[in-house]
């Protein structure tokens, strides 16, 4: 038995109308199509439902058992469909939200309320992790994740490049010398998110120059958040995010920004999605943060004291 529910949903238009002309005008569908459909659906259940005349269209006994039991629920899977046409359209709902907590603990509460004021109806749920997803468990709207990603189902979507520069603390640069060129960088401390041979090398870039400097130090941790603070205790020199020292309240005000003229190689975030199809409170959080990640000054003022540092150091 090979029955589709849209079938079942033209029966019940039909029968509650009792006339094809009128069930075909209010489906927006030729009269001749809406009567094959119903056709077949009485073949394959093997009974007739209606009984046609040049007149009018009466149920049958089994049409209207039939019409009963599939009225209800073809009327709550409308009412289904509605809502969730409805949720798609107009940003609300529960939002579940996956995304490095280096990142989160940097850029959340600085634009959290104004999200939330924006899209009073929109309930976040953040998990703050960087756990591989599986695509077919997946239970997050939207996951936020740095550098490329492995294939899978999920549809990849690059938000914005974010910009690393290396900072250390004053303590550190005056006990161990500011480095003035890349390859200074071989004789310090340099704090790196593992020992591991993918983080041996740093590539630094100043206008059309690129050096690839080997680098090695002592103590190594995978969150950017933990880096700033071993940084910020004098441990060495390690790679953050550009915005984080710069008037953040958990960022500790010491670090200082070594090698100015030079950058990192940019690491892409990448939005990854159950499916192209993006509902409107997902679409609404992307479209939020994205323009604020690319220009960190939108919500992050800088501030003066770290840039004063800077030059007081590069001017000793």
């Amino acid at each position: 038995m090979d029955i589709q529910l849209n079938d079942i949903a033209l029966f019940v238009e039909v029968a509650k109308r009792k006339n094809f002309s009128h069930a075909a005008e209010a489906l927006n569908m030729p009269a001749s199509t809406l009567s094959r459909r119903v056709s077949d659906l009485e073949h394959n259940i093997g009974m007739k439902l209606l009984n046609r005349s040049t007149r009018r269209i009466d149920l049958t006994e089994a049409g209207q058992i039939y019409f009963e039991r599939c009225r209800p629920i073809i009327e709550e899977a409308s009412v289904a469909h509605d809502q969730l046409v409805d949720m798609a359209a107009q940003p609300k709902g529960r939002l579940r939200v996956s995304m490095p907590s280096s990142l989160a603990q940097i850029f959340l509460p600085a634009i959290i309320r104004d999200f939330r004021t924006q899209y009073p109806d929109i309930e976040c749920d953040f998990d703050l992790n960087i756990h591989p997803v599986d695509p077919i468990s997946n239970p997050y709207d939207l996951v936020l994740r740095f550098g490329q990603q492995p294939d899978s189902s999920l549809v990849a979507r690059q938000v914005v490049l974010m910009e690393h520069r290396l900072y250390a603390s004053s303590q550190y640069l005056k006990l161990h010398g500011t480095p003035r060129i890349p390859s200074d960088l071989e004789h310090h401390e340099c704090l790196r998110p593992a020992m591991s041979d993918a983080f041996s090398h740093w590539t630094l870039h100043s206008g059309d120059k690129t050096e690839r400097i080997a680098v090695s130090g002592r103590v190594a941790a995978n969150n950017v958040g933990m880096l700033s603070s071993l940084a910020n205790q004098g441990m060495g020199i390690a790679p953050l995010l550009h915005f984080e020292p710069i008037g953040h309240p958990i960022a500790n005000k010491d670090l200082v920004l070594v090698l100015p003229e030079w950058r990192l190689t940019p690491v892409p975030l990448f939005a990854l999605l159950p499916s192209r199809m993006i509902p409107a409170k997902t679409r609404a959080f992307l479209d939020f943060i994205q323009p604020r990640l690319i220009n960190p000054t939108s919500w992050l003022q800088p501030d003066a004291d770290i840039a004063t540092r800077h030059d007081q150091l590069n001017a000793a």
